[in-house]
């Protein structure tokens, strides 16, 4: 075990945040296209969560593409509700840093989805992406449906199979159904609009994953 390892799971020993009954404050409207921020959303699209690192750089790889409604960034994975952005970075809410997605499947598929989140971030590493180190942002994919499950784990066994032909190690991600996403505070949604030359620590590992 290495001494991060040791670290982290030091940090996840200890109890969890309480967390609070009252959803934190947050935007109301996207930045980017103006839209809701919270449901309802149209009876025609679906939800999909997803943890790739910071949630800033995972945000801007989704907002644009035709056919995804309205990105949030915001908290999913844990047991504590309603948390904030610095309970959620000691690692004791049990969260990692997500990003919803609301998309219409008639105009873009869950397999391109699938394909930018394999290809966007280090699947690989385990409770980190780069120099962000902690289960805060550890790789994930929370699902809302069964069809959704089922394709996000078959993706991994087929993006797994090019991982190794690349020398690659092991997929590390966490994939489940989504118990709850908590909504970040209003300064984190669509950071990267807002502040065009801010940080972004997401990198892939240059293997291209043959879905989408």
């Amino acid at each position: 075990m290495s001494i991060f390892d040791t670290h982290n799971a030091t940090r996840q020993a200890q109890p969890a945040l309480p967390g609070r009954e009252a959803a934190i404050a947050t935007a109301d409207h996207h930045a980017v296209n103006g839209h809701p921020l919270h449901p309802p959303f149209p009876p025609e699209t679906e939800e999909l969560v997803v943890g790739m690192g910071c949630f800033w750089g995972v945000e801007r790889l989704f907002w644009d593409l035709p056919g995804v409604y309205v990105t949030a960034a915001g908290y999913a994975g844990g047991q504590t509700p309603n948390p904030t952005y610095e309970e959620t970075c000691t690692g004791r809410t049990g969260h990692t840093e997500a990003v919803r997605i609301i998309y219409d499947p008639s105009q873009i598929s869950l397999a391109t989805l699938l394909n930018i989140f394999w290809e966007q971030h280090d699947p690989t590493q385990k409770n980190r992406q780069g120099n962000d180190v902690g289960s805060q942002y550890r790789s994930a994919i929370y699902t809302t449906t069964a069809a959704q499950h089922q394709a996000a784990e078959e993706s991994a066994k087929v993006f797994q199979e090019a991982l190794h032909a690349a020398g690659k190690g092991d997929i590390t991600t966490e994939i489940k159904p989504l118990d709850a996403f908590y909504y970040a505070e209003a300064y984190h949604q669509q950071y990267l609009y807002k502040n065009p030359n801010g940080y972004c620590g997401i990198k892939g590992t240059g293997v291209s994953c043959p879905i989408g």
